[in-house]
C-alpha cells in the first residue's frame, strides 16, 4: 500500500500558498531547499556537462522508470509515483552561477524526473530556470519530458542559440501505454506536442525509450514521419535484475514476458522503423549531446 512519505504541512509546505499544492493527482507534494542545482554528469549522459533537475520524484510514476532507482530511500524507490519533492531554492542556486557564467556548457534536462509532470504547470520552475538561463549563461540545452506542457514554454525555446526537446514517446498501443505508463498523456497528445514544437523552429527529437510492444510498426513509423521531424532514439527494455544498473523494475519485467516482448521483438520492429526513419539512432549514441540542436 502506498504510503505517505510527508506531512500534510510544514514550514516549507504553506498551504495558504494555492501554487504550492500538497498533493497533485495520486502524489504527495514536499518543498525543500537542495544543496546544488547543477549535477556534474557521468556514464551514459557522460557527453553533457551539467544535469539539471528541478524536482527529485515524478507523479508520472512510470512502472519501468530506472530513475527509481536512484531515489535516496528505500521507502521512495518502492513508492515511486506516490511523492514530488519541490527543489524550492532552485532558482536562487541558479542564479549563483551568475558570477561564473556557463558559456558554451551543455546541460541535460532532466535525468532523473519529468521538468514537466503536472506539478510544473502551477509552480512555473522550470521555465523560470528556462529564463535565467536565457538571460545569463550561453547554454546548448536538452530537455527530456514525455509531457505535452513543454509547448507553454516554446516561446523561451526559440531563443536559444541551441536547444532540441526529446519527446519520450514508448509505443503506438494505447492499451500498452496504460499498462506501463498509467498517469502518463496518451501517445497522441505527445505526438502532436512535439510535431508543435517541432514546427515551431525548435530542434526536435522522438526519444522511443524503452521501445515497449507495438501494435503495428509501419503504421507508427509512418504516423512519426508525417511529423516532419527526422531525429530519433531508441531503446531496449532493460532486462538486467541489477539493483544499480538503470534497470527495469520488476512489475515492469512480468508486464514484458506476459505480452511476450523480447529482444529479438525489439530487433523486428527496429528493422522495420529503421525504412521510415533512416536517422533512428539506438543507445548512447542517440543521446550523446553532439546530436543536440
Amino acid at each position: 500500500m502506498q504510503q505517505n512519505l510527508f506531512p500534510k504541512s510544514s514550514p516549507n509546505t504553506p498551504s495558504q500558498n494555492p501554487q504550492k499544492k500538497t498533493s497533485i493527482g495520486q502524489a504527495n507534494v514536499a518543498y525543500a531547499d537542495a544543496s546544488s542545482i547543477l549535477t556534474p554528469t557521468k556514464g551514459f549522459l557522460s557527453s553533457y556537462d551539467y544535469s539539471l533537475n528541478p524536482y527529485s520524484g515524478c507523479s508520472f510514476g512510470c512502472n519501468y522508470c530506472y530513475a527509481a532507482f536512484f531515489a535516496t530511500t528505500q521507502q521512495n524507490r518502492d513508492n515511486w509515483g506516490y511523492w514530488i519533492k519541490v527543489k524550492d531554492n532552485a532558482l536562487q542556486l541558479l542564479t549563483k552561477w551568475r558570477k561564473k557564467p556557463l558559456i558554451d556548457k551543455v546541460i541535460y534536462l532532466s535525468s532523473v524526473t519529468d521538468p514537466y509532470q503536472p506539478v510544473e504547470r502551477s509552480l512555473k520552475l522550470t521555465r523560470q530556470l528556462l529564463q535565467e538561463l536565457l538571460d545569463y549563461h550561453q547554454v546548448t540545452l536538452l530537455i527530456q519530458t514525455r509531457s505535452p506542457l513543454v509547448t507553454r514554454d516554446i516561446d523561451l525555446l526559440q531563443k536559444f542559440d541551441k536547444a532540441q526537446v526529446n519527446m519520450t514517446i514508448t509505443t503506438d498501443d494505447e492499451a500498452v501505454r496504460k499498462a506501463f505508463e498509467p498517469l502518463c498523456p496518451s501517445n497522441k497528445t505527445r505526438l502532436k506536442a512535439i510535431a508543435e514544437v517541432h514546427q515551431a523552429g525548435v530542434e526536435s527529437c522522438i526519444s522511443l525509450t524503452p521501445l515497449l510492444p507495438v501494435a503495428n510498426a509501419h503504421a507508427f513509423a509512418q504516423q512519426m514521419a508525417n511529423t516532419g521531424i527526422t531525429k530519433y532514439i531508441a531503446q531496449n527494455f532493460h532486462m538486467g535484475k541489477g539493483k544499480f544498473v538503470a534497470n527495469t523494475r520488476e512489475d515492469a519485467l512480468k508486464m514484458m514476458e506476459k505480452m511476450g516482448w523480447n529482444d529479438q521483438k525489439y530487433r523486428d520492429t527496429i528493422k522495420i522503423l529503421k525504412k521510415y526513419l533512416p536517422e533512428l539512432s539506438e543507445g548512447k549514441d542517440g543521446f550523446s549531446a553532439k546530436k543536440v540542436g
